[in-house]
């Protein structure tokens, strides 16, 4: 199995930046694609951006050229996602994401609470 640690989160003013960082333990050699996801409140949760094994990315529209995804497979499993000149529409909480082939599921973290003031 696989357990996640997401952290990073805070208050920004708009147009400031977040690093949010997502760290993997476990089954570690089972994720294929690891990824970042939104909920805001009384909305669903959405993809904000994932990253596979071969570092292939992709991105939402409402995201792109602002946030960039990353991940470290040296040790352990780490996923970052920079947010750059953010906006009140990005407030929400954030999670990580894991997907595993192997297993057949997904994995969630506790969630890291991004806010941003207007």
């Amino acid at each position: 199995q696989v357990q996640l640690v997401d952290s990073g989160g805070g208050l920004v003013q708009a147009g400031g930046s977040l690093r949010l960082t997502c760290e993997a333990s476990g089954s570690i050699w089972s994720i294929s694609t690891m990824g970042w996801y939104r909920q805001a409140p009384g909305k669903q949760r959405e993809l904000v951006a994932d990253v596979n094994n071969r570092g292939i990315t992709n991105y939402a529209d409402s995201v792109k050229d602002r946030f960039t995804i990353s991940r470290d497979n040296a040790k352990t499993t780490k996923v970052y996602l920079q947010m750059d000149s953010l906006k009140p529409e990005d407030t929400a909480v954030y999670y990580c994401n894991a997907a595993s082939i192997h297993y057949g599921r997904n994995y969630w973290g506790q969630g890291t609470q991004v806010t941003v003031s207007s």
